[in-house]
């Protein structure tokens, strides 16, 4: 298992929320799809939009600037323009949300 870090507390990210936290340097937006939390690159391989600010639907994200359309699970781009994201694993530990690094 890789360095866990906290990034959140569960309710600080209520079921349809995202955050964008920085972890390592890395900007990562983290899911709150109310079964489950993901974390996924914030930073659209289309053109570079804001992830964490994009409409969620299910366990699809779609950029504000362009449509681009991401699988919080996979981070596999779901359209014709774009590029796969990473992805983190999330842990609950508690009331915590934590990032796998």
């Amino acid at each position: 298992m890789g360095d866990l870090t906290k990034v959140a507390a569960k309710g600080d990210l209520l079921p349809g929320e995202s955050i964008l936290v920085e972890v390592h340097g890395q900007k990562i937006a983290v899911f709150n799809s109310g079964d489950s939390y993901y974390a996924i690159s914030d930073t659209c391989s289309h053109r570079g939009g804001p992830l964490s600010q994009g409409q969620v639907e299910g366990t699809v994200v779609i950029c504000p600037w362009h449509g681009a359309r991401f699988d919080l699970r996979t981070g596999k781009v779901l359209t014709p323009f774009g590029t796969d994201l990473s992805t983190y694993t999330v842990v609950i530990q508690g009331d915590d949300i934590k990032i796998e690094m």
